[in-house]
């Protein structure tokens, strides 16, 4: 990850919360909003681990703030997992995210969210989440579960099974209910 890329992801990140990226704005989100003061951390310690030079220097304390962070807010979204733009935590608290899972762009994560790996069945492996996904708060995603574009999954939620682009998801385990998709829950994707 280049400093370009890094950039333009805690960015849109920013834009996500509060529909502009200016400076003043990411003093005022990061000293005031929880989520995205762990989603910088966690851009911040992608990229300076990527790097030689910041990997034995600036790094190490980074890491360090972020682990805070991580302890403070109950968040454990591990920094090498693959977030696309756009990330936006709702509110925080008993997230859990595998490392190996990957997240598409302007995905809204909610409290007690668990994204998790299979580790055998017909379902082995760490699930993939499609752009513009809501996951409301209690939701449960495990295995290697392919989720679509623009989908809902519904709270309390337990996915298992492959989930088709515009669908709501409910249940336990999750079925589709219809396919109005997460319109409405997704907002200020336009960065």
């Amino acid at each position: 990850m280049n400093f370009t890329e890094a950039r333009y992801l805690m960015r849109s990140d920013l834009h996500r919360y509060a529909r502009k990226s200016d400076i003043f704005t990411l003093v005022k989100v990061f000293l005031t909003t929880p989520g995205y003061r762990y989603s910088f951390f966690m851009r911040l310690c992608h990229y300076l681990k990527s790097k030689t030079i910041t990997r034995y220097s600036i790094f190490p304390f980074i890491w360090l703030m972020y682990r805070h962070y991580m302890i403070k807010y109950g968040i454990i979204i591990p920094y090498e997992t693959k977030i696309d733009s756009g990330f936006y935590i709702g509110y925080w608290g008993g997230i859990v995210v595998t490392h190996l899972a990957k997240i598409g762009k302007n995905c809204n994560i909610s409290p007690n969210v668990n994204i998790g790996r299979a580790n055998r069945g017909k379902r082995k492996g760490y699930p993939t989440i499609g752009d513009n996904v809501y996951l409301a708060p209690g939701a449960k995603i495990v295995g290697n579960v392919k989720i679509g574009n623009n989908v809902a999954i519904g709270a309390n939620c337990v996915v298992v099974d492959d989930v088709p682009d515009n669908a709501v998801v409910v249940g336990v385990p999750g079925k589709v209910i219809s396919y109005k998709g997460s319109e409405g829950y997704i907002n200020n994707t336009n960065y």
